[in-house]
């Protein structure tokens, strides 16, 4: 991973409706943290830092997210409505995927 490095996505946003996404590693601090940003696709915006922190036992990993979404009410209104649930859905898969793969490497 470094600085300038761009990954691209195919996301589905809605049931059978499918989207390209892409977004650029604009910060690496060693091992200690890296920032993603969106470059194309369907938020306004989407910046995300990921931060790591070695603690008793492992590393801890901690996601700083912000996003917004287009259409000012009407993507606020998507927001809480069920853009706001899949984005937390999708952290919470990460988070069970990590745990139980670092849980069998221990």
């Amino acid at each position: 991973m470094h600085e300038g490095q761009i990954i691209q996505y195919k996301i589905t946003v809605l049931p059978f409706i499918r989207m390209f996404w892409e977004t650029e590693i604009t910060e690496v601090n060693g091992l200690s943290s890296f920032t993603d940003v969106q470059r194309k696709g369907p938020y306004t915006h989407w910046s995300h830092k990921h931060i790591f922190r070695k603690v008793d036992g492992g590393v801890e990993m901690t996601d700083e997210l912000e996003y917004a979404l287009p259409f000012g009410p009407f993507g606020r209104l998507a927001n809480s409505l069920f853009v706001g649930r899949e984005v937390k859905s999708i952290f919470e898969y990460r988070f069970h995927v990590l745990n139980e793969y670092f849980s069998k490497t221990a």
